[in-house]
């Protein structure tokens, strides 16, 4: 259980980028949202509420300034992790992949007994994945579906064959949702599973050092 765990992390960690910070003006075709995928919108709002709701957890942590210091892109990895979960899903669809509530539910109970209880597992999941409290479940819910994914494909995600099968599920289903990112977050890239910089010539680039990023999102 607890291998395969850290394989599923792993490989969400990988879709994960470090990428300079933008400033820019909003996406003028789609006025308010963040990005646009599978002709859903995710509102910049929406973006904007799950950062706040890390941020007050971290500003509540006694590691508050080292959590803060560390999560400069707090607001592109939600999106990201906002992205990444409905193209998980539609991968997921594809394969005939469902996910229960027990499976969820006993994930996390391995999480807690591996972590020693809900304070410690909360903790590790506010410091390595940049998750509050209220956001760990659709988390697990990832977990469990991207080992699902690779049973279904007949493949071990522990093994690169495998990952090598799950990510071209994954960019296939990127494809089809033909997903369209606002300037200011940047851009996507199917194959990659990640958010790239966005290079017109009307944003300001300000390049900062990028911080370290979190094991999921």
């Amino acid at each position: 259980m607890h291998r395969r765990r850290r394989t599923a992390l792993s490989v969400l960690a990988a879709t994960l980028v470090a990428a300079p910070l933008l400033s820019a003006c909003g996406n003028q075709a789609h006025p308010g949202a963040a990005a646009v995928v599978g002709g859903e919108r995710i509102e910049v709002s929406a973006v904007q509420a799950r950062a706040a709701q890390v941020r007050s957890a971290q500003e509540s942590s006694p590691q508050a300034a080292e959590l803060v210091n560390k999560s400069g892109q707090l607001s592109r990895a939600k999106l990201h992790g906002l992205i990444f979960g409905k193209v998980l899903d539609r991968a997921a669809e594809d394969a005939g992949v469902t996910v229960t509530r027990k499976e969820i539910q006993e994930m996390r109970k391995a999480g807690l007994a591996q972590q020693g209880g809900e304070k410690q597992f909360e903790a590790m999941m506010l410091q390595q994945r940049w998750v509050a409290p209220d956001q760990i479940d659709a988390d697990i819910r990832q977990e469990v579906q991207l080992p699902k994914l690779a049973r279904a494909l007949g493949v071990d995600l522990g093994t690169p064959a495998g990952q090598q099968a799950v990510g071209e599920a994954l960019a296939k289903a990127s494809k089809a949702l033909d997903i369209d990112v606002n300037p200011r977050f940047g851009t996507w890239d199917d194959q990659k599973m990640q958010l790239g910089d966005y290079r017109a010539p009307w944003i300001t680039q300000r390049t900062e050092a990028a911080p370290e990023q979190p094991a999921g999102a």
